[in-house]
């Protein structure tokens, strides 16, 4: 993990990158929130499918331009993986907390205030009779599966990336099925924030700013180190550096990779090409009576 000065710099294509991410958790906010005061926090399966519905979309539709973090536990995984710099790690966090806020807020504004004060603004929370260590443990689990099922469909290039949007957003609806009554399920830290800000809730918050990253990183570390052969870097939107081709278009680290390896399988051709012509003309040399007179 380098920290680079130029990780900092804001180009255009950071900028696209943070509109993204800030969108992708406004959206998670609006809409996950929202069916939570739309139903009075009464029909779980309707909230679980609300927010792994609208992760799965947004994925789909955006996670091309910027990853499609849409998390700060996620993000930090990614960090620790050594999937993205420090410098992008800590701007992703920044628009994801704050697309957290202002996704909360619009819920505010679009509701009455008796019912988003009837549910706290869906603010996430231990159920009453649950004991702290029950919760970390269960926030610790749903985030690293989450964690598990983004590094096997969305970052491991051998996964099936074309379906990052479904896998992802069905991870979200199971974790929800699980334990959206014993913790809420958030699996994100801008999630549980954001609406806590607005509605002055602060209750049990800690929860998800270190249960939620330690899963994460459990389980980026584990398919990173253990389960990718060797621990090697497979290239993703995420760890792309910043390489252009002869003409000036920007390249991913996969594709520079691919290209070096075939530039490499040429040259060797080529240099066993010359070694088959050089002995051919030896041989000749060797055959022809005029050469050897």
């Amino acid at each position: 993990m380098h920290i680079h000065p130029q990780d900092f710099v804001l180009t255009p294509e950071r900028s696209r990158e943070l509109i993204v991410e800030f969108l992708g958790v406004f959206a998670l906010c609006f809409i996950g929130i929202g069916a939570i005061v739309a139903t009075q926090g009464g029909d779980l399966v309707a909230i679980a499918l609300a927010h792994g519905l609208v992760i799965g979309l947004m994925v789909a539709a955006a996670g091309h331009i910027s990853g499609g973090a849409f998390n700060p536990a996620v993000t930090v995984g990614l960090l620790v993986a050594n999937r993205i710099t420090v410098g992008k790690a800590i701007s992703y966090i920044v628009v994801q907390v704050a697309g957290g806020v202002v996704g909360a807020l619009a819920v505010k504004a679009a509701f009455p205030d008796a019912s988003t004060d009837a549910v706290g603004l869906g603010v996430p929370q231990i159920l009453d009779d649950l004991r702290w260590g029950s919760a970390f443990i269960g926030e610790l689990i749903m985030t690293f599966l989450l964690m598990f099922v983004i590094f096997g469909v969305a970052v491991d290039s051998h996964g099936p990336r074309g379906i990052a949007g479904l896998a992802i957003g069905l991870a979200i609806t199971m974790d929800i099925f699980a334990g959206g009554a014993l913790t809420g399920a958030a699996m994100n830290p801008a999630r549980a924030f954001g609406p806590a800000l607005v509605q002055n809730i602060w209750d049990d918050q800690w929860l998800y700013w270190v249960a939620c990253p330690l899963g994460a990183i459990l389980a980026a570390a584990l398919y990173q180190y253990v389960l990718i052969p060797g621990g090697e870097t497979l290239p993703d939107k995420l760890a792309e550096g910043d390489i252009h081709d002869s003409s000036g278009r920007r390249v991913t680290t996969h594709e520079a990779h691919v290209a070096t390896r075939v530039e490499q399988e040429i040259e060797h051709e080529i240099v066993a090409m010359e070694s088959e012509i050089q002995r051919g003309e030896a041989e000749d040399d060797r055959n022809d009576p005029v050469a050897r007179g």
